[in-house]
């Protein structure tokens, strides 16, 4: 019996010897594996898109965005600590939750990297508010959406509702922003649409 042990490419070829039946080849490998064998599998819901992205702690500014705890904040003051004798220089993150409002603090070495949320903004036109608060959103290409409730959850929100509510109760045709970030979505922003001349 013959062994052998070389590592296996796929653009490997191996001799074969003339008229010798035992010779290796690249097909004569055939790899099977048992039905006991622990197989990884790996299944994700969304396309594969991620919700954020690596940074350097000590490139986070203030007025940028990063991830505190799990939740996409805006920072308010970043304050950084001179490098001591034998660590690294450290950055101190205040921030406010995008949607909650919420302040946070984190401490990290700027030469850390930390998760910065992807944090996008669209318009559409409000078509429809309900007694439920629901609202009808267009957007630019005449797709209309009824998923998303008035803002709520803490002061500016609620003043933001009581905004947009008065504003559709007057007539005014109004644009919305709507603010999305890791999976979440809010209304954040409200103003009247220009006049069609």
């Amino acid at each position: 019996v013959q062994t052998c042990a070389l590592p296996i490419y796929a653009h490997q070829q191996t001799r074969r010897r003339t008229g010798d039946q035992n010779s290796l080849s690249p097909r004569s490998f055939h790899f099977t594996m048992s039905d006991d064998e622990d197989v990884e599998q790996f299944e994700t819901a969304d396309s594969g898109a991620s919700t954020t992205i690596p940074m350097q702690a000590g490139n986070v500014r203030k007025g940028g965005f990063m991830v505190i705890k799990g939740r996409p904040t805006k920072v308010i003051e970043v304050t950084t600590s001179k490098t001591g004798k034998h660590g690294h220089a450290k950055c101190h993150f205040t921030a406010t939750d995008i949607f909650t409002g919420k302040k946070m603090e984190e401490l990290v070495p700027s030469s850390h990297n930390l998760e910065v949320p992807i944090v996008s903004r669209e318009d559409y036109t409000l078509v429809d508010l309900n007694d439920e608060g629901f609202l009808g959103l267009m957007d630019d290409t005449g797709n209309v959406r009824e998923d998303l409730k008035l803002p709520s959850g803490h002061d500016d929100a609620e003043a933001l509702a009581r905004q947009i509510q008065v504003q559709w109760d007057d007539g005014k045709e109004l644009v919305l922003t709507v603010l999305k970030s890791m999976g979440e979505e809010q209304i954040n922003a409200t103003k009247e649409a220009p006049k069609q001349e």
